[in-house]
């Protein structure tokens, strides 16, 4: 099983691009993540839900057939970092690779929650898209020490 962020950007910021090549390459023995960016089609010609519409169009095109879908979007549930191992040893029986999906600055469209089979909140604050990633990357990594029996996590 491999896990596959589809994250709505480009180009993060340096100190978050470490943070992620770090959670990933400490994940890497447990369970491979690969991030996947989809360009932002915003502009001046764009009204915000055509872009929000456009991204996800390229969300969907990016998507196989098979697999676990996750959209991340405020408004899903709130998992604790047990529930997250729980589910990610639920998703390892499965033998599907998951789809993690953020999307842009507009969010993500109906469509994309449509696909979806379950979405997840990180929790009621806006958080920025890039930032998203590297917390996406820690949180599977705490999840998968949890699986492990790694002394990671102490909560």
């Amino acid at each position: 099983m491999r896990v596959y962020l589809l994250s709505v950007g480009e180009r993060m910021p340096g100190w978050m691009a470490q943070g992620f090549a770090e959670y990933r390459k400490r994940l890497a023995p447990w369970l491979p993540l690969e991030l996947r960016e989809i360009r932002p089609l915003r502009g001046k010609a764009l009204a915000p839900e055509q872009s929000k519409i456009r991204e996800a169009e390229a969300l969907l095109a990016a998507l196989p057939r098979e697999g676990w879908v996750i959209a991340l979007d405020g408004r899903g549930s709130a998992w604790s970092s047990e529930q997250l191992a729980e589910r990610l040893a639920a998703w390892r029986m499965g033998g599907r690779d998951v789809y993690l999906l953020v999307g842009g600055a507009e969010g993500l469209h109906a469509s994309v929650l449509a696909r979806a089979q379950t979405c997840w909140s990180l929790g009621p604050l806006t958080l920025p898209h890039m930032l998203v990633r590297v917390l996406v990357a820690e949180q599977l990594y705490r999840a998968a020490s949890l699986l492990a029996g790694h002394p990671y996590h102490r909560g």
